[in-house]
């Protein structure tokens, strides 16, 4: 495997993972790589637990802070928080060990909108990085990192941290080398210069990442998979959201706002947003661009009929089946697809620019729009807000999707007031669910409000919420945004007790 790593002083920093790992000392900041289950380090992390849980049968308990991109993986996430080795985690995780610690108030999380966390870091709200973990594909000769499946804050980690250590993975295929775009153009105010990109194929960097080989402490070899979780395909709530969208999308075209070419598109992962992806296929759209966080298996399918002619993400989320198509199919796919440092991929600057179309999920909505993408009942975190934020508030539409009911109808996904808001309703233009879509576009809250019940509620709960608006449009203190706040809180205190929505 010597031959990814190129740099002959580099090479002579080989060691293994425990090695490594014996670096890192308790208290430190440490970066690490990763987005979303891809291009995060394998090894370190799992050996870094290792120490950790005999740090703590010792009675000496051994506690990092930890940055990452986005989400990472059992062997990252996971391993650190069953050894109860983080005292801090952000900007966004999807472990069940990591939420259960964080749920539980003995992990700090901090959920921060995506394109924030470089520049905040910049800024030091987040102290000194006093190690970066980095995965790469290989080490070109002047020691420069061929970047793997993610990029997500590497530029940052490599720039800020006073050690690096980095994991050369011999599964990442070479023909990564080429696929990235980093951009090092940005700067601190009051010296920020305009990002020069006005296409999503635009390339404005380079393909490698810069890291200063008197930083490297250690380069640990690699053999391993990025966490390939499988998809469930799209149910029938998935399937009926996506037409609903697609009808939205004809409107819009033919009302002249949007042409047969749409506008760059942004799409969150997961069962919805891959059933939106297969019916812009099945409607007929060709020659489609995104500009998005992450590539999914439904991007792959349709770059490969043309729906899509190419993409720009920071990081890969596939499948075993998505990743053995990527894998056999690279040449093809190398040429159609960009990652960009989250910085950029989330930069509001450009999404406002480029005119993006965000679709995004959401775990409810209110009748008025508020959206909340990340607790259960106010105060219980699933993920966190991501990217969709990034998104919503810049984009040139901002859509959420959800199914109206969850928990075989013992929840309404529309409520009279969300338990939490990460979205306002200034930056919400489009919900839809399985019952339908409504267009908040030009609206007032009342009328707002009439148009969710009536296009997006099920059935089940369109009476409740019906008689609520009617009682709060009476009885509320003010008459613009009417509510009847005990009236409304009920229904998520009714779920802390009961399990349902549902009146008892």
């Amino acid at each position: 495997m010597h031959e990814r790593i190129r740099h002959a002083g580099l090479a002579e920093r080989l060691m293994s993972a425990e090695q490594a790992a014996e670096l890192i000392q308790p208290g430190m900041t440490v970066a690490m790589s990763g987005f979303t289950g891809a291009g995060y380090p394998k090894a370190v992390p799992q050996a870094l637990a290792g120490r950790m849980e005999k740090a703590a049968a010792a009675g000496s308990p051994f506690r990092i802070k930890v940055l990452t991109g986005a989400s990472t993986a059992p062997e990252l996430d996971g391993a650190l928080a069953k050894v109860e080795g983080m005292e801090l985690r952000l900007p966004y995780q999807s472990d069940p060990n990591v939420r259960e610690r964080i749920n539980a108030g003995t992990l700090n999380y901090i959920d921060i909108h995506l394109s924030h966390v470089a520049q905040h870091t910049w800024f030091g709200f987040f102290g000194d990085i006093n190690v970066a973990v980095v995965e790469a594909t290989g080490i070109l000769e002047d020691g420069r990192l061929v970047p793997s499946s993610s990029v997500g804050n590497n530029k940052t980690w490599l720039d800020l941290a006073d050690k690096v250590i980095v994991e050369v993975n011999r599964w990442q295929p070479e023909a990564l080398d080429g696929m990235h775009d980093i951009y090092y153009g940005t700067a601190l105010p009051p010296d920020r210069k305009p990002i020069q990109m006005t296409a999503p194929d635009e390339r404005i960097g380079e393909p490698y990442l810069r890291v200063d080989p008197a930083k490297v402490i250690a380069v640990v070899e690699t053999d391993a998979p990025d966490r390939n979780s499988p998809f469930s395909p799209p149910d029938e709530a998935s399937r009926q959201i996506a037409a609903h969208l697609m009808d939205f999308f004809a409107h819009e075209i033919k009302r002249g706002r949007l042409t047969d070419r749409l506008l760059p598109l942004q799409s969150g992962v997961g069962n919805i947003a891959n059933a939106v992806l297969l019916g812009l296929a099945d409607a007929g759209y060709q020659g489609l661009a995104a500009y998005t966080e992450v590539i999914q298996d439904g991007m792959l399918e349709l770059l490969k009929n043309g729906t899509l002619r190419m993409a720009s993400a920071t990081s890969f989320s596939l499948s075993p089946a998505g990743i053995e198509e990527f894998n056999a199919n690279v040449d093809f796919y190398s040429k159609r697809i960009l990652l960009r440092p989250q910085e950029i991929s989330n930069h509001p600057e450009i999404i406002r620019r480029l005119g993006c179309i965000a679709m995004n999920g959401m775990i409810e909505a209110d009748i008025y729009g508020n959206v909340n993408s990340t607790h259960i009942a106010g105060s219980r975190i699933m993920n966190g807000i991501g990217g969709s934020g990034d998104f919503a508030r810049n984009g040139y539409l901002s859509v959420f999707m959800s199914p109206s009911i969850a928990k075989g109808g013992k929840i309404s996904g529309i409520v009279p007031m969300a338990s939490h808001v990460d979205h306002t309703e200034h930056d919400t233009m489009v919900i839809v669910t399985e019952q339908g879509l409504a267009d908040l576009r030009g609206l007032a809250p009342k009328q707002r409000a009439k148009l969710i019940i009536e296009r997006c509620a099920h059935p089940d709960f369109r009476p409740l919420l019906q008689d609520y608006f009617d009682r709060a449009s009476r009885e509320s203190y003010g008459k613009h945004t009417p509510h009847l706040l005990g009236d409304a809180l009920s229904w998520h205190d009714r779920f802390i007790r009961t399990g349902t929505m549902r009146p008892e």
